[in-house]
Formats: C-alpha cells, sequence, structure tokens
C-alpha cells in the first residue's frame, strides 16, 4: 500500500541533501522508490562514473544506492526494514568519499509504500536479503549488483522463495567471450539466497550459494527477517561472514521464469543492458566487429540475441544466421564445442552480426545439433538429440534497448547429432 511522504528540507540542504518524512499506521515492512540523477555521470567513463547515495531511515542502518543511470532520472527502489506505527524519518545524500569525482547527485520524488503480515507481496519483501559489496569493488564501479528478483518456487511439497542478483559484470569466473555464446549477456545472473517457508510464510531454514557455487545453510545474521550476505568472491558467490563497509537494500522484483530465460528481467529493466555495456567500454573489454582479441567481444548491439527452450541427449546445440544477400552464416559457437550449449531448459545466446544490421534483413535462423564431448578416456557416444520447443530472438537499439522481438517460433521438434534446422 503507498503510504503518504512529507519532504522536509532543512536549512542549508542542497539537491544532493535532502529529508523525508513518512507516516506509518501499523507495523510493517517499509520500501522507498527513490527518484534519483547523477548530473556529470557516465558509467563508462572513469571518474565519472556514478554518485553513490547514502540512505538512512530511522534508527536503522545506513544503506547505500549507486546512481547508475547517469544523468537521467531513473527510480531506485529499496527496502528499509520493519517500522512500528508512527512518524519516521529518510535521509538521502551525496556520499562523497564513495562517489565518481565528477559525478553529482540530484534527489527528485520520493514514494514509500508498505508490505504488512497477509498482503500479497509481504514474504517477498520480509525476507530479502541484505547484500553487503565485495570489499574489492568498493570505489571502484565494477560488479555492482544492479538488480534482485524473487521466484517462488516449490521443493517437495515444500514453498521456497530463490532471490537472484543480477551483477553489472563479473571479475573472474567465465569469461567476457564465454558469457555471451553460452548465456546471452556479460552480467553474471547469480542466486544469492533461497527461504523455505512455513505455510505461514514464516522462515523454517534459508541457504546461500557460497564458493565454488556450493549451496551451504545460512548460519550468518538477519536484519529483522532480512539475511545479511557479503558478497566474498569475483565470480559474486557470497558468504555469511562478517560484511564489508557498504550496504545495500535492493527490492526484490517478482519474476515468473517457468516460461521464459533469467536473462529476459534484464529485457524488462533496459538500463541493466545500458550499464552492462558501458562497463565494457571502460574496462575495454570490447574490439572492433570480426576481430579476435583474447577473450573480449563486439559491441553488445551487434549481436542477435536468441531464447531456446530446448532439452538434450548426449547433444549440444548451436545457433546459426544469414542476412539476406550474405554468402556466409555467423554462428553462436565461435567455432568451439565447448561454447555449445547443452542445458536443459531455458537459456539464451548470441551471434555476432556487421554494425549496424538491420533485424529485418536477417533471412535464415536456425539451429544446429552436435554430439556432445566426453570425458578422455570414454568413448563416444553414436549419436545424440536435441529437442527444440521454442525460439524467440532479437537484437538491442543504439540505446541498448531490447527491440521487439524479430522471430518466434514453436517447432516442438527433435534434431538429430549433425542435423540442421532453418526456422526462418
Amino acid at each position: 500500500m503507498r503510504i503518504a511522504a512529507l519532504l522536509c528540507i532543512f536549512a542549508g540542504a542542497s539537491a544532493a541533501n535532502q529529508s523525508f518524512e513518512f507516516r506509518v499506521d501499523a507495523p510493517a515492512e517499509i520500501v522507498a522508490d527513490l527518484t534519483l540523477s547523477s548530473p556529470g555521470a557516465d558509467w563508462a567513463v572513469e571518474g565519472r562514473e556514478a554518485a553513490i547515495a547514502r540512505v538512512a531511515a530511522g534508527n536503522h542502518p545506513e544503506q547505500y544506492v549507486t546512481v547508475y543511470a547517469g544523468p537521467e532520472k531513473h527510480t531506485y527502489s529499496v527496502f528499509l526494514g520493519k517500522f512500528n506505527a508512527g512518524r519516521h524519518k529518510l535521509r538521502i545524500e551525496r556520499d562523497a568519499r564513495l562517489s565518481a569525482k565528477d559525478a553529482g547527485l540530484e534527489i527528485g520524488n520520493v514514494e514509500f509504500w508498505t508490505a504488512k503480515p497477509g498482503e500479497a507481496n509481504f514474504v517477498r519483501i520480509a525476507h530479502a536479503p541484505v547484500l553487503f559489496a565485495r570489499q574489492d569493488t568498493i570505489g571502484r564501479f565494477t560488479d555492482i549488483p544492479l538488480l534482485m528478483y524473487c521466484e517462488r518456487l516449490n521443493e517437495n511439497g515444500r514453498p521456497y522463495l530463490q532471490y537472484t542478483v543480477i551483477f553489472s559484470n563479473e571479475d573472474g569466473g567465465t569469461s567476457t567471450r564465454a558469457l555471451m555464446a553460452r548465456w546471452g549477456r556479460t552480467t553474471d545472473i547469480e542466486y544469492v539466497y533461497k527461504a523455505f517457508l512455513n505455510d505461514d510464510g514464516t522462515l523454517v531454514r534459508g541457504t546461500i550459494q557460497a564458493k565454488n557455487h556450493e549451496e551451504i545453510e545460512f548460519r550468518g545474521q538477519f536484519f529483522g527477517t532480512h539475511p545479511l550476505l557479503t558478497v566474498s568472491t569475483i565470480n559474486n558467490m557470497v558468504s555469511d561472514a562478517e560484511p564489508a563497509d557498504v550496504r545495500y537494500q535492493l527490492t526484490p522484483v517478482e519474476a515468473d521464469l517457468s516460461n521464459r530465460t533469467r536473462e529476459s528481467v534484464m529485457d524488462e529493466h533496459p538500463v541493466t543492458w545500458s550499464v552492462m555495456a558501458k562497463e565494457l567500454v571502460r574496462e575495454q573489454k570490447l574490439r572492433p566487429y570480426g576481430a579476435v582479441e583474447g577473450q573480449k567481444i563486439s559491441d553488445p548491439r551487434n549481436y542477435l540475441y536468441v531464447d531456446v527452450k530446448a532439452a538434450f541427449r548426449n547433444a549440444r546445440l548451436k545457433l546459426i544466421a544469414r542476412r539476406q544477400r550474405d554468402h556466409w552464416m555467423a554462428t553462436s559457437d565461435l567455432g568451439q564445442l565447448e561454447y555449445a550449449v547443452g542445458r536443459d531448459g531455458w537459456f539464451r545466446t548470441t551471434l555476432e552480426l556487421p554494425p549496424g544490421t538491420i533485424p529485418e534483413t536477417i533471412e535464415e535462423i536456425g539451429v544446429e545439433c552436435l554430439v556432445a564431448p566426453v570425458p578422455p578416456g570414454k568413448p563416444l557416444p553414436e549419436g545424440g538429440l536435441c529437442k527444440v520447443d521454442q525460439i524467440a530472438a532479437f537484437m538491442l537499439d543504439e540505446e541498448y534497448r531490447p527491440r521487439p522481438v524479430l522471430m518466434e517460433s514453436k517447432p516442438a521438434v527433435e534434431i538429430r547429432t549433425g542435423s540442421i534446422l532453418l526456422l526462418r
């Protein structure tokens, strides 16, 4: 439920330093939607990356917001924790120590809303994890948490909530080329916390995704009902160890991924694509179209993005595409079997095309089924099978926003290894 806010600008305050009052009629979790912008900021330019806003609500611990969308007004949603009935104050100010030198902060509207027991959104907000920044990212504007989403899932009849964070990149783990080929993006999308619940929504137990992608029991501290997690590895796994200095409390959006890719959450929040691309520019991870320079990739706007729902038996799949009047075809695996995809369910992959490609000039899109690799010393299977149920393709526009879907198909066909199915 939305609640009224009273803006209180104290003497000497500026656009980068404001306070707001809000009233709560009964104990509730409070969420604040902050409209912020950062004049002079550019995530692609060192020294101008972003302002960092410090947010303090009542007597609760301070949290931080990275104003990654630059000069454009953008809504950053944060949960404030539980508040009792009464009048409370929220203060927002630019943190000079953490902000980029040439990035200012302007504060616009703030809207507050409540999540109370019994309401549909309560458990999603009440169990959302607090995330502390990885220590080596503080002040470096890298691998930042952009968005958190929550799925309502079920394991052996027991409901649980799974919280996943979209980070702007990962400084370790999967290479940039492999991320684009096997995952269709260079952000890092990692589940961080699972909350297993009683029927009344209270917590039974929690688990986290720790180092080496190991799922372990959460045994750390809580802020009310919110677990305290610290990003602890260069590929953004978490721990319940001692928190770092910078605290994030991102409001999780609800997501149903039963019939779509994880990456589709980015499509619903296009600013994540822009930040992803600009971080690649600043970290010098881009190279010219068609060149091979280590693990660098081309401009993300040069790629065809393809979502696939498939299942495999001793097989992997790669995508192929050809433009009108071209006598060659692009492939998603870059000619390397290790970049072909063989995981069941929904996944996204990409194909690099020449700069300026108009989506409507893509004449053919197809899938090729390949024999999956086997461990050394084991015989190759005689053959395999790729079952392709659904497929959809799109490109990004000049502002890194997903364009309308170019092609969508539900072939529901089985392809034997060594075969190609053309869909367009």
